[in-house]
């Protein structure tokens, strides 16, 4: 499924995560410590640059939710300059389903297919420890772009599930946006 040959977009899963390796902290709390989001380490520019590359987002009920309720607690705490087509990947579609959102269910190759589809030749962003754990095993994932967070969490969600094999990825660029290191990565197929 390589995009340069068909041109597509990449499907990229993106993550924060701490230096200790956790992507959310115990309860699935996706804050860094004193109330700080991603936004709060890194460039603004950073944010508009992936979110203009990126046209449609696949992510796990869960994350879906802990978003929301980020939001509801905090509003603009979750704040992300994209406005493409946002897919919700889950065994349980909520009755009646959300209005900004398309709920999935099923295969994860057919959700990835639907979403990719919607991107318009722009990536399609993964979201979620466990839908990115599915595209990975897969094979389904063409880069990884990791923000490492100046935190060691200590415990939580780890970035990858303990039963995922192991996957040789090739370093593409390393960056530093404010107090976060954004590392790119290629996943060889």
């Amino acid at each position: 499924m390589s995009n340069t040959s068909t041109g597509n977009g990449k499907v990229v899963v993106n993550r924060a995560m701490s230096l200790d390796g956790f992507i959310a902290a115990p309860g699935h709390a996706m804050d860094w410590g004193a109330g700080r989001q991603l936004a709060d380490f890194a460039a603004p520019d950073e944010f508009r640059e992936i979110a203009a590359a990126t046209g449609a987002m696949l992510v796990g009920r869960r994350t879906a939710e802990v978003g929301a309720r980020m939001e509801a607690e905090k509003p603009g705490s979750v704040d992300y300059p994209f406005s493409g087509p946002v897919f919700v990947l889950t065994h349980r579609p909520p009755e009646p389903p959300g209005p900004e959102v398309t709920y999935l269910t099923g295969d994860i190759g057919e959700a990835v297919a639907t979403a990719r589809s919607a991107a318009g030749g722009k990536n399609l962003e993964i979201l979620g420890a466990d839908v990115a754990g599915q595209c990975l095993r897969r094979e389904l994932v063409d880069e990884i772009l990791v923000y490492v967070l100046p935190v060691l969490l200590g415990d939580g969600i780890r970035f990858s599930p303990p039963s995922l094999p192991r996957i040789d990825l090739e370093p593409v660029s390393s960056t530093r946006s404010g107090a976060v290191t954004i590392l790119r990565f290629r996943v060889p197929k």
